[in-house]
């Protein structure tokens, strides 16, 4: 396992803006989320991953072996987020030693190849481990990666949608490749759990402003692990 930190600067949207890590201090930051990968082996995960961080697309990416994870801050609405993403072993060999990362993951992005039904097959697979071993709030996405691939397709969008929908997933479809929504995909995740957090903050200081007798709007838990010392570089 080993980290990246890397150092780039653009502009997503209005929104969101990715950040010189030059700029930060280790712990200049508002939040920390862990977003954690899972899916087949040759999907694209270590592409997604690498795409975002570093844009780049290493062609003839070889498979991840156990786990290992990049780190990119981002600015969300005028607050500083730093996204602690993992990339995890597809195959079954590294099962056990992945399924540890789920517990702690603020988001999960369950990744297939549209190109591959083989990968979209074993979906429910993923769904069951997502269940057993991931906090009850954490964010999920479906991400059909490669579709640049059009004229591979094995998996018709609206199937895969359909499949989200059911699941309570954000369904998105990216190209490592082509850098196609690849930016947003990391982007609205960050966008969300970055709202939930200030959200959760907020409610915690109701009490205060409230007399004895009255309570406060209900609000959703806090986010696990919104602000924690990040690792020092490998």
């Amino acid at each position: 396992m080993s980290e990246t930190i890397v150092y780039t600067h653009r502009k997503v949207d209005k929104h969101v803006a990715v950040v010189d890590m030059a700029d930060w201090g280790m712990e200049d930051y508002k939040f920390l989320f862990k977003v954690v990968l899972i899916g087949n082996a040759g999907v694209g995960k270590t592409s997604l991953v690498k795409r975002f961080t570093q844009n780049i697309f290493p062609m003839g990416q070889q498979s991840t072996i156990g786990v290992d994870f990049m780190i990119k801050n981002l600015i969300i609405d005028g607050e500083k987020v730093k996204l602690q993403i993992w990339d995890t072993a597809g195959q079954e060999r590294f099962r056990s030693i992945t399924q540890s990362y789920y517990r702690s993951a603020n988001a999960l992005i369950l990744v297939y190849d549209i190109s591959s039904q083989a990968t979209f097959d074993c979906l429910p697979q993923w769904l069951s481990e997502i269940e057993t071993y991931a906090g009850n709030n954490v964010l999920t996405y479906l991400v059909g990666n490669k579709c640049d691939k059009v004229t591979r397709r094995e998996i018709p969008r609206e199937k895969a949608d359909d499949f989200a929908n059911r699941h309570d997933m954000v369904f998105i479809e990216t190209s490592a490749k082509e850098c196609d929504n690849v930016d947003q995909l990391f982007s609205q995740i960050a966008q969300k759990l970055t709202k939930d957090a200030n959200r959760s903050m907020f409610a915690t200081e109701l009490p205060s402003i409230f007399s004895s007798g009255s309570r406060p709007i209900s609000a959703q838990p806090l986010i696990d692990s919104v602000k924690s010392r990040c690792c020092k570089t490998s």
